[in-house]
């Protein structure tokens, strides 16, 4: 998938006014998400998304395997972009279930599966880990 129509993607599921703006809640979301995940996983992860959106999940400085919830998750989404709560769940959401089209579906499992269970859901996936 080309950067242009992830960021198309990601807009319409945000119902964001351009791409722009759909450029800077995927990269506060994907911050957050490697801030999350080891540095590995974001490498693995970064490797399948086009370039330039793959940056967030480049940051040396970023990604270190952090546990924490889905709340702290969303309450750090909204410190990065500035929004409300529910504004954040919404662009966690918009960024995180436009994934599965943008990389395998490898990738994705075992993403889920290196977060708490109730992550799964913000990427349109509702079953819990095997």
């Amino acid at each position: 998938m080309r950067d242009d129509e992830l960021l198309a993607e990601i807009r319409d599921q945000g119902d964001y006014k351009d791409q722009q703006e759909a450029h800077a809640v995927l990269d506060a979301v994907l911050s957050v998400l490697a801030s999350r995940i080891t540095s590995s996983e974001a490498a693995d992860l970064a490797s399948q998304l086009p370039s330039p959106l793959d940056q967030a999940l480049r940051d040396p400085n970023g990604a270190s395997g952090e546990s924490f919830d889905l709340a702290e998750f969303h309450r750090r989404v909204e410190e990065r972009t500035g929004r409300g709560p529910h504004t954040a769940e919404r662009d966690a959401t918009a960024v995180l279930s436009t994934l599965p089209a943008a990389v395998s579906a490898g990738q994705v499992r075992h993403l889920v599966t290196q977060l708490p269970d109730d992550f799964a859901a913000l990427f349109n996936r509702q079953e819990a880990r095997p």
